[in-house]
């Protein structure tokens, strides 16, 4: 059974809102022009033709998606590849009305392959501040640990943030597999990172159980969850993310395709929802699992069964989780204010 779609004018309100995107990746919203470009360039495993790409973007399980994911991340190998994919992933964006995004990016990867750090970073900041100038997307940087690569990672992408990290760059996160990567080992890394001012945002929750999440808040000190759904099997965690305002950045289709939810029927969104816990909603690698932002809001309206008043709720809620500066922060809420009252 697959969910119905919204009606068209609800679908042309939500195109048209003004969003914010806090749980998308870097490497996994290159759209299937930049990877068959990127392909082309690096040939290997991954097809150089977009209509293939579609097949190979189809996952048995989380464990096939980070196999897949992984192959794609070894297409970014000089900075001019890590520059043209930011800029693909910021027009993309800026297609769907997003205004605001925090891009999550993984420095990690890309150093292991041989390019330096501080032209990874000048790469990612040369194409935010082109998207800036021609897109009118304010993009921002949440570093992340490959969790798969463990302790080294960890220590090398703190070394980025540290020594090369932008002043764009607001957060520190932690992605990659849950099962067998415990949260806790990580704890010195986020602990030095938010020492240094950056926000704490890592995964959990997704593929494993609530006590991922109960880690990553006492031994992180996450301030926002990505995924975070299992918080739906444990009442007292929910009644503690409503109770400390702790957001969680919910991706549906993301949740279906990895096989983390048996379908979108079963998400826990509206569990959540009702308990009172602050959501947020996603896209996090929208082509590989086919999807858009504005296709996740439509998913979210009929999960939760929204008006109008609602999917603006929705909206406001990703930009007061947000780590954008309190008066941007508040120009883009009457933004989209002003937008849904015209729609």
């Amino acid at each position: 059974m697959t969910q119905s779609p919204v009606p068209p004018d609800i679908a042309a309100f939500i195109a048209n809102l003004p969003k914010a995107e806090l749980h998308v990746h870097q490497v996994g919203s290159a759209s299937p022009a930049t990877v068959a470009s990127l392909a082309a360039r690096h040939p290997g495993t991954v097809p150089s033709d977009p209509d293939a790409l579609a097949d190979y973007f189809t996952f048995t399980d989380f464990g096939h998606f980070i196999e897949v994911y992984l192959s794609v991340v070894d297409l970014v190998r000089e900075p001019i590849d890590v520059r043209e994919l930011t800029y693909g992933v910021a027009t993309d964006l800026a297609a769907q009305n997003v205004q605001y995004a925090e891009l999550t990016v993984t420095p990690y990867t890309s150093v292991i392959r041989g390019i330096d750090p501080a032209a990874f970073v000048e790469a990612i900041e040369d194409a935010r501040v082109a998207a800036e100038r021609d897109l009118g997307l304010t993009l921002r940087w949440i570093f992340d640990i490959p969790g798969e690569s463990g302790i080294e990672a960890a220590e090398g992408t703190l070394k980025v943030a540290l020594e090369h990290g932008p002043s764009t760059l607001v957060g520190f996160g932690l992605g990659g597999p849950e099962i067998g990567v415990p949260r806790p080992q990580f704890a010195p890394y986020f602990d030095a990172a938010r020492a240094a001012g950056l926000h704490s945002v890592p995964h959990a929750g997704e593929s494993t159980g609530a006590q991922t999440i109960w880690d990553a808040i006492h031994t992180l000190g996450a301030e926002r969850i990505g995924h975070g759904i299992a918080a739906a099997t444990d009442p007292e965690l929910m009644a503690y993310l409503a109770e400390n305002n702790i957001a969680l950045e919910v991706c549906p289709t993301s949740n279906v395709a990895t096989r983390c939810v048996p379908s979108i029927e079963e998400h826990p969104l509206p569990v959540l929802v009702a308990a009172g816990v602050p959501v947020t909603i996603n896209s996090d690698d929208p082509p590989m699992f086919g999807t858009t932002i504005n296709r996740e809001y439509e998913i979210a309206t009929e999960l939760l069964g929204l008006d109008r008043h609602g999917i603006v709720d929705l909206a406001k809620a990703a930009v007061h989780a947000s780590f954008i500066g309190e008066a941007d922060k508040w120009a883009l809420i009457d933004q989209i204010d002003d937008t849904a009252s015209r729609s």
